[in-house]
């Protein structure tokens, strides 16, 4: 009896040992994760290291949490031959970033949900399809032109933005409810609606080489630069734009156009508009620079 107690003891011991050792295996993921972010691109990971963001100098798919949270400004366009950033994935744990430049990479996709603090984001010339800006009310500066961009998100949510460039992307139409927003670029895109009814502050758009037929700029009180050449605009209605001094409509559809309101014109450019013969000026109106095809001519009259 004393002797298989004995190894019932042991077994007990054995088993008891066996337990302790596994669950102190099983405690270092658990650390790991709450140590480490995990960085899978080795050229995203490259290029930490040699800005010495990674310390521990080496690729292995990771970085201490504690070095991403240390950095405020983010560059990842400097030149290390290495190649370019596909996964930008751990960008997430740089959770203090107020500055992200990520330019001319292959970025296909990214989520800056964490990084709530950002003002200023360069993605240009990546292979985006989409993007979010509903965790970002910091941002105040966006260049995201160049990409395969078929959607925005959040741009509501960025209440301190004031210039936004979504320009040669793939965008069918764009709804910008920011009033804080001063200067959009968004040319070159496959546009057919713009809509700017909630942008009051406006005061540049570059929006040429479009399809855009129609756009209302009745809120736009403060524009003072309209650039949508090359696009198929049949009406302009700028009644309510008293502080514009540049207009580029070339290369549209237009009928007529009346610019007898905007005195402060001194740069308009109309010519290849087929239907367009008379453009309506003030009778003291006095444009510096105009560019007409040689079948139209500027009046006070076009009747």
């Amino acid at each position: 009896m004393k002797r298989i107690f004995f190894k019932t003891n042991i077994s007990f011991s054995i088993l008891t040992l066996l337990i302790f050792t596994s669950c102190s295996h099983n405690e270092d993921p658990i650390l790991s994760t709450e140590k480490y972010i995990n960085i899978p691109d080795p050229y995203f990971e490259q290029k930490l290291i040699e800005q010495g963001i990674d310390s521990d100098g080496i690729i292995n798919q990771q970085i201490l949490k504690q070095d991403a949270e240390n950095i405020t400004v983010l560059n990842l366009n400097t030149f290390s031959g290495f190649g370019e950033i596909e996964d930008l994935t751990g960008i997430e744990g740089f959770t203090n970033l107020t500055f992200l430049s990520a330019a001319n990479q292959k970025i296909h996709e990214v989520d800056l949900s964490a990084n709530t603090k950002l003002d200023t984001l360069y993605l240009y010339g990546n292979y985006l399809t989409e993007i979010n800006f509903v965790n970002n009310p910091n941002l105040i500066f966006v260049d995201i032109q160049s990409n395969r961009l078929q959607n925005i998100k959040g741009l509501s949510y960025a209440k301190k933005l004031t210039k936004l460039n979504v320009s040669w992307n793939d965008l069918e139409f764009l709804n910008i409810h920011n009033s804080a927003i001063k200067i959009l670029h968004v040319s070159h895109n496959l546009l057919k609606g713009l809509q700017l009814t909630s942008a009051p502050n406006l005061r540049n758009i570059l929006a040429t080489s479009n399809q855009i037929s129609y756009i209302n700029l009745h809120n736009n009180t403060k524009l003072e630069t309209l650039l949508i050449s090359d696009n198929k605009l049949l009406e302009l209605v700028l009644e309510q734009n008293k502080q514009l001094t540049h207009l580029y409509a070339s290369t549209n559809k237009l009928y007529n156009l009346d610019v007898s309101y905007n005195e402060k014109l001194v740069d308009l450019r109309i010519d290849r508009n087929p239907n367009l013969t008379c453009i309506k000026k003030g009778s003291h109106q006095n444009i510096g620079n105009v560019s007409l095809s040689n079948y139209q001519s500027i009046s006070e009259n076009c009747d």
